[in-house]
């Protein structure tokens, strides 16, 4: 090849004028994806991402800004007296954007079930317990409750009403 054939040969596009156009096009289908997922739910929309990025999903637990106890289990025993909670339930119930966690727990020393020897067992009987009591009085809807079991403590269970967000 001879140094006159250079002017033959034409110029080939500049790098930077490919790299624009991949950027362009990235904008263009990063607004396409905006545009049609308008109308979806955006709960959905996040969860999608999320798992298309392989990111796990992690409850957080609301944030706690009032507290009520249930005493007076006898040792073995998952029965207790919830009137005392009942109107408390209610009444921080009324804002629909609060969840109550009901905490049940055991003694350190002969307070288990009776039939299972468990104390985990006991401490769920107890909040389950609480919370059917809740639910038969009308005070909380199912969906708002949630039940931990924390053996070890106390014969008592702690219900306590957190702020979950969302709208009213």
């Amino acid at each position: 090849m001879s140094a006159d054939m250079w002017d033959d040969i034409a110029p080939g596009r500049s790098v930077w004028l490919i790299t624009l156009a991949d950027l362009a096009l990235l904008l263009v289908g990063f607004f396409t994806l905006l545009q049609a997922n308008r109308e979806l739910d955006k709960q959905e929309l996040l969860a999608g991402l999320r798992a298309g990025f392989g990111i796990e999903e992690v409850a957080i637990p609301p944030m706690a800004v009032a507290s009520a106890r249930v005493d007076g289990f006898a040792p073995g025993s998952a029965v207790a007296d919830t009137s005392s909670v009942i109107a408390w339930a209610r009444d921080a119930a009324r804002d629909q954007r609060t969840r109550i966690t009901i905490t049940g727990s055991t003694e350190d020393r002969g307070d288990f079930d009776p039939v299972t020897n468990s104390a985990a067992i006991l401490a769920a009987d107890r909040a389950r317990h609480v919370a059917t009591a809740l639910v038969r009085s009308g005070a909380v809807d199912p969906p708002r409750i949630a039940i931990v079991i924390d053996p070890g403590k106390r014969r008592a269970v702690t219900l306590s009403v957190g702020f979950a967000g969302g709208t009213n």
